[in-house]
């Protein structure tokens, strides 16, 4: 059972610590098109980072490598990873090269290139709450666990088809009206990280902390 890996949150820092960790960081924002892409953009930003965002077919991988990012966000989107422009690539490309992080469709991403299935979520969750569960590593270190998370999508990466080198860090728990979903992944040697909710919804709690999380990571 997921439930059994939870683990204590430890404390979480103040604004100021948080800016602190964040603000060397120099952020390519992949947008799949997305109308809460630049409500991460403006979160990021919040968070002293630099954020440069482009179109998922607005740039090549040559142009992001010129850019010297720090971090690389793969963002939500309205449609399948296989329709997500130069997501699937980025991912593959910068591997192991610069942490990484996909939110909903960038999540969804992930879980494809390294060869877990995309499927139809039993609902459709769109503006929906739910307090998920998690290992309280990653980008979810020092998080209220249970946390209170806003859910915008209609796939998800499917828990059964996921391979070994990916970990499940958050999910859905058995009282939740979708039990048992993937709400968060990791790689488990490469810096690789995805969240199937929106850090940056005002329903999210500690969106901040979960994407400062991200940026302290070099």
């Amino acid at each position: 059972m997921l439930g059994n890996n939870i683990r204590a949150a430890k404390r979480t820092p103040n604004k100021q610590q948080v800016f602190q960790m964040a603000k060397a960081a120099r952020v390519v924002m992949i947008d799949n098109y997305d109308s809460f892409t630049y409500n991460i953009v403006q979160y990021l930003g919040e968070l002293g980072a630099e954020v440069l965002t482009y179109r998922n077919d607005e740039i090549s991988l040559a142009e992001i490598e010129a850019l010297s990012p720090s971090h690389l966000v793969v963002s939500p989107g309205p449609c399948t990873p296989n329709e997500a422009g130069l997501s699937l690539d980025t991912i593959r490309h910068f591997a192991g090269k610069r942490p990484i992080l996909g939110v909903c469709l960038g999540h969804q991403a992930i879980g494809q290139v390294y060869g877990g299935r995309v499927v139809r979520a039993p609902e459709v969750m769109h503006g929906k709450t739910s307090a998920i569960e998690h290992l309280g590593q990653g980008v979810f270190a020092g998080l209220d666990n249970p946390l209170e998370v806003t859910r915008y999508h209609s796939l998800v990466v499917d828990k059964d088809s996921l391979p070994e080198c990916l970990e499940i860090t958050a999910w859905t728990p058995d009282d939740d009206v979708t039990p048992g979903l993937v709400m968060g992944l990791r790689h488990r040697e490469l810096d690789i990280e995805g969240v199937q909710f929106h850090p940056e919804s005002i329903l999210t709690h500690q969106g901040h902390e979960l994407l400062a999380n991200f940026l302290k990571r070099a």
